[in-house]
C-alpha cells in the first residue's frame, strides 16, 4: 500500500531551492550558461533522492523488487532503493491483526441450521512468503478461516458446539494455521462469539429445560419424604423403648397446640390410649388452662375483650 514520506519530501525540497538559486543566479549574471545546467542537474537529484529515501515503521517490513524480481525485505527506519529500478510492492505489518468471520445457515451433524460469529487472531510471521505465495494475505486468511469454520460444524452436534466452545476454538485454530503455514502466516487464537440457533428450536429447548428442572423436582422431594420417613421410623423405635418420652412429647404437641388461636381440638379415644394423657376430664382442664393463660394475656392488652375457652373432646362426646 502506498504511504507519506516526509523525509524524502523534505530532503528533495531543500534540494530543489538549491537548484532554483542556482538557476535564479545564472539568469541575472550573463553568460553563466553552466549555471543553468547546474541548476537542472540539482533539481533532478531531488527527485532521485526523492524517490530513493523510504521509511518503514517499527511494526513494518518492506518487499522490494528490483526489475520485477524479489530484491530482499527493508526495515524498519531509513533505508535506500534505486529509483526507476526498485520498487516497493508491499508494506507488510508485522503485528497481531484481527480478523472477523462468520458461517451463515450451516448444518451441523445433527442438521441444525446455526449462524456462528468468530473472531481470528493472526500475525505475518514471513512477510516474505505473505507477499509471493499469495495474492491478498489477507482475503486468503479470511476465506480460509469461513471455510474452517463450516467444516467444523458439519463436523459437530448442536450440543457438543454449545457446551464445548473451547475444544471448537481449538480444532479451529488447528485447521487454519495448518492452511496458512505455507503463507508465512501464524494464528495465535481463535474465539467463537457467539451461536445462533432457529426461533423454534430455541423454545424447544427452552421446554425442554423446564421439564428436566421439573423431574429433578419431583425425584429430590421423593428423597425428601424417603428420609423423613426414615427418621420417623427411628423416632418410633425410641418411643417405643422409652413410654416417658412419648408421654412428654404428647403433651408438649398438645401444649403448642391449644396456645394459639384454636378452641377446638378433637383427640380419638385411641390416641389418647396410645400416649397415656389421661381422661378427657384431665385434657379439658389442661386446655382450659392453657387458654386461660394465653387469653388471659391478650384480652388484658385487648380491653374489654373475653377470650374462648379451648376444649379438647373425644369424637364420641360431640
Amino acid at each position: 500500500m502506498s504511504r507519506q514520506n516526509p523525509l524524502r519530501y523534505a530532503v528533495a525540497i531543500l534540494i530543489a531551492l538549491l537548484g532554483v538559486a542556482v538557476a535564479y543566479a545564472a539568469f541575472t549574471t550573463p553568460g553563466l550558461s553552466l549555471l543553468l545546467w547546474i541548476a537542472a542537474a540539482v533539481i533532478l537529484v531531488a527527485v532521485l533522492v526523492a524517490a530513493a529515501i523510504q521509511v518503514a515503521d517499527q511494526w513494518e517490513k518492506a518487499v522490494v523488487l528490483r526489475l520485477g524480481r524479489f530484491s530482499g525485505l527493508r526495515g524498519p527506519g531509513v533505508f535506500i532503493i534505486m529509483p526507476l529500478v526498485d520498487t516497493i510492492a508491499y508494506w507488510i505489518d508485522l503485528r497481531t491483526i484481527t480478523t472477523s468471520f462468520k458461517a451463515e445457515k450451516t448444518l451441523t451433524r445433527d442438521t441444525v441450521p446455526v449462524d456462528v460469529e468468530a473472531v481470528l487472531f493472526w500475525r505475518v510471521r514471513d512477510p516474505e512468503k505473505a507477499a509471493l505465495e499469495v495474492e491478498d494475505y489477507r482475503s486468503a486468511i479470511s476465506w480460509a478461516a469461513q471455510t474452517a469454520l463450516r467444516e467444523v460444524i458439519g463436523k459437530s452436534d448442536l450440543a457438543n458446539m454449545l457446551e464445548g466452545r473451547e475444544r471448537l476454538d481449538v480444532e479451529l485454530q488447528r485447521i487454519i494455521d495448518v492452511r496458512t503455514e505455507q503463507w508465512g502466516i501464524h494464528v495465535s487464537s481463535v474465539e467463537i462469539r457467539d451461536i445462533l440457533i432457529p426461533r423454534e428450536l430455541q423454545d424447544a429447548m427452552s421446554m425442554q429445560a423446564q421439564a428436566e428442572r421439573e423431574r429433578q423436582a419431583r425425584v429430590i422431594l421423593g428423597d425428601s419424604e424417603l428420609q423423613v420417613a426414615k427418621k420417623f421410623e427411628e423416632a418410633a423405635r425410641t418411643y417405643q423403648d422409652n413410654p416417658t418420652a412419648l408421654h412428654l412429647r404428647a403433651m408438649n404437641m398438645l401444649y403448642e397446640g391449644l396456645k394459639e388461636k384454636a378452641t377446638l381440638v378433637l383427640v380419638p379415644a385411641s390416641v389418647l390410649d396410645t400416649m397415656n394423657l389421661g381422661t378427657t376430664l384431665g385434657l379439658s382442664a389442661l386446655a382450659k388452662d392453657v387458654t386461660e393463660g394465653n387469653g388471659g394475656s391478650r384480652g388484658a392488652a385487648a380491653g374489654d375483650e373475653k377470650p374462648r375457652p379451648s376444649t379438647v373432646r373425644e369424637p364420641g362426646s360431640l
